[in-house]
């Protein structure tokens, strides 16, 4: 409404907004119509906005609680990374598409060996529908497997305490943890299957050289 100037375009979901009050029609001095948000609107868009920053702070606290936990154990783990990821193009083997990914936890072991850094993918969800929408995303959950040497869907719970989603949603090539909510800790569902990584990719190694990992206060050893 605000980039428009308020002008009507006449619509399916301009009639709808009008029809459930969260729309005005309004009329100039020359009968020219125009729209503005109605206080039922406003309220309507509070409540929208305020669950939207609910669900954001449900997924940024799970995300964080995985990530130092990673670290305590005694890897390095980073958040919010973004990592270009080849692709085999289908037909072309010795061709690739490129995607960008962006696992909301990443880790690797501690150790000087690149082929016994063990790195892992968590992705983490607080929302059915934001699961099952990622889960159509086949390309997205290729780079995560081409990057890692195991990938798990960590799922939270909804505002019911009901968990969000379980292992009969997610491919069996990912594991599967529960938040255990009151209970604390995590109910293992299936434990993700565990694939070799020679080397890094190149591209995430210069990744993970510019990001700053997550800090644990007092991380346990971890031998090499």
């Amino acid at each position: 409404m605000h980039r428009s100037a308020g002008w009507p375009c006449h619509d399916a979901i301009e009639v709808e907004l009008i029809a459930a009050g969260c729309l005005q029609r309004c009329f100039d001095g020359v009968g020219r119509e125009h729209l503005r948000v109605s206080d039922e609107g406003i309220a309507l868009l509070a409540r929208i906005y305020a669950r939207n920053r609910a669900a954001l702070s449900a997924h940024e606290a799970l995300v964080q609680r995985v990530a130092l936990e990673q670290a305590r154990a005694g890897r390095l783990a980073w958040c919010g990374l973004a990592l270009r990821a080849p692709l085999p193009r289908e037909g072309a083997p010795l061709a690739s598409d490129w995607v960008v990914a962006c696992p909301d936890v990443y880790s690797i072991r501690r150790s000087s060996r690149a082929d016994w850094l063990e790195p892992v993918v968590h992705e983490i969800k607080v929302s059915r529908a934001d699961l099952l929408s990622d889960l159509r995303k086949a390309d997205k959950r290729a780079a995560y497997l081409g990057m890692a040497g195991a990938v798990w869907y960590v799922l939270g719970r909804d505002a019911k305490g009901r968990p969000v989603g379980d292992e009969r949603d997610v491919p069996e090539d990912c594991g599967v943890l529960v938040d255990a909510g009151t209970a604390g800790g995590w109910e293992l569902r299936r434990e993700a299957p565990r694939r070799a990584v020679p080397q890094l990719p190149l591209g995430v190694w210069l990744a993970l050289a510019q990001a700053t990992p997550v800090r644990a206060e007092e991380p346990d050893q971890q031998g090499l």
